[in-house]
Parts: C-alpha cells; sequence; structure tokens
C-alpha cells in the first residue's frame, strides 16, 4: 500500500494488515488514552482513505493503543478553546476538522470497532460511526459533553437514539454518567462483550470471515441501504430494495456466490470500487 508523506511525521495513528483483506487503524496515543486532536483527526482519515483505494483491503478494524480506545477530545485542546472562544484558529478546528465523524458511514467498506478500553466524548462518536462494535469487558464509556458545558457534538443525538432509543440516548446524553461495555450491550449500543485478552484476536475473526466469505460489492450496497433507509418509510426502501437486489443479480459476486456454495468452496469475490 502506498504510504503518504505525512506518514513520516504523524504516527498517531498506526496501520497494519494483521489477515488477509483486513487493515487494522490504531490510534496511537496511549500516554493520553488516545484523547482526540488534529494530528490523530488528520491520520485517521488520511489512513482511512487509503484503505478504502486499496483494492486488498475488504474490511477495517479500529482499536486503541494501550488502555482506552479513545478518551474523548484533548483536554489541552479543549482548554485552548475556552480560553480563546473567539480566535479564529480554535473555531475552526472545533467546527471544522478534516472530515466529520459520519464520512466514516459513507465508505464502501465495512468499518469494525474494537472498543479495548475508555470510549468518551468524540471518541464514543468515532466508535458509533463505525458500522459495528466489539468491546473489551468492563470497558468505560460516557458522553460527559454536558460535564464539560458543551452539547451532542457531530451527529450522536442523530446515532444514540437510533442504537439505543429516546430514553436511553436522552439517559446518557444529559447525565454524561460512566457506564460499563455489558450495559452497552444490554441498551444495544454495541454488538458485543469480549474478555479483553481476546477482543482484538475475536474481531480480526469476525472482520476475516467478511473478508473472505461476503461479496464486498454487497457489503457496500447494504451499507448504503442501512444508513440512507434509515430516514426513509418502508414502502421506500422496499421499492428500493427491489432495483437493488436485480441490479445484484446482474453482478458477477451473484453467480460466483452461488456457484461457489453449491460447488463447497471459499467464494472469489472481486474488490469494491466507490
Amino acid at each position: 500500500m502506498a504510504t503518504s508523506n505525512n506518514s513520516a511525521v504523524n504516527d498517531t495513528v498506526l496501520l497494519s494488515h494483521p489477515a488477509p483483506g483486513v487493515a487494522l487503524l490504531t490510534l496511537n496515543r496511549p500516554d493520553r488514552l488516545n484523547a482526540w486532536n488534529g494530528d490523530i483527526a488528520v491520520r485517521y482519515f488520511e489512513l482511512m482513505d487509503e484503505c478504502v483505494a486499496n483494492d486488498e483491503v475488504r474490511v477495517l478494524v479500529v482499536t486503541g493503543a494501550g488502555k482506552g480506545f479513545c478518551a474523548g477530545a484533548d483536554m489541552n485542546r479543549l482548554k485552548a478553546m475556552g480560553d480563546a472562544p473567539g480566535n479564529p484558529a480554535t473555531k475552526a478546528e472545533a467546527l471544522s476538522p478534516l472530515r466529520l465523524p459520519s464520512y466514516t458511514t459513507t465508505i464502501p467498506k465495512p468499518v469494525i470497532a474494537a472498543i479495548n478500553g475508555a470510549c468518551a466524548g468524540v471518541g464514543l462518536v468515532q466508535a458509533l460511526t463505525c458500522d459495528i462494535r466489539f468491546a473489551a469487558a468492563g470497558a468505560k464509556f460516557t458522553t460527559a459533553f454536558g460535564r464539560r458545558g458543551l452539547i451532542a457534538e457531530y451527529g450522536i443525538s442523530w446515532l444514540l437514539p437510533r442504537l439505543v432509543g429516546t430514553a436511553n440516548a436522552l439517559d446518557v446524553l444529559l447525565s454524561g454518567r460512566v457506564f460499563l461495555a455489558e450495559e452497552a450491550h444490554q441498551m444495544g449500543l454495541i454488538n458485543g462483550v469480549v474478555p479483553g485478552d481476546h477482543l482484538l484476536d475475536h474481531v480480526i475473526a469476525y472482520a476475516s470471515d467478511l473478508a473472505s466469505n461476503v461479496s464486498p460489492a454487497s457489503m457496500k450496497v447494504m451499507k448504503e441501504q442501512v444508513y440512507a433507509d434509515a430516514t426513509q418509510p418502508l414502502s421506500s426502501s422496499e421499492q428500493r430494495s427491489l432495483i437493488l437486489m436485480e441490479e445484484s443479480k446482474l453482478r458477477p459476486d451473484f453467480k460466483e456466490g452461488v456457484a461457489s456454495f453449491m460447488e463447497k468452496r471459499p467464494p472469489q469475490f472481486a474488490p469494491v470500487t466507490r
């Protein structure tokens, strides 16, 4: 994979390939529990774009180095914004990051979060914009915004109710309380809880299954359907799915999917494109 010029000076996110078809993005500020700042934002989305452009990558996994996933915005950054709220530089950084978190929902490949520890504030937003989430047992979650005098940022007020319902969303947003992975799973925030020392292996195995056995084109279209249909009536979703189904029957992946099943062999699907 091509490496950007920025990689030599910005190692706040690391890229590795732990299994065929799987890219692992590791937030890499372990001394700050991977607190989010401008450098980590730039590198994160830069590497995400590289993975999208790489035909060998079919699934992305996101995790954190050390004991945390992402403990929210870097407090030094927040202090600077509070000290100089009218400063154009801090205002621009607050309102216009390189990519808004929802960008993750638009890429044509699945993104899976392996939440290994503290997941707070904007770190929670980044996790929620991943398509699937697994967390280590006992991992701590919090929105924290209200306790910092802030509001529900970057679309979390859209994401949370759709995952956990209005009552749960208002609970964790208004209170800013800390809750654990087990409660997060119970309310539907995450897909599963895994012992911490097995978390990454579990998620990599899950991602490997997708990369090896599921059509990239099918995953791309289904991801688009889920996010687009969230604001559409059932009838519209149903009608559009009829069109998309007919289109899928014309792709080589349909023929290969049936043939590989009948011949009891792994499928050989083509990579996905934008």
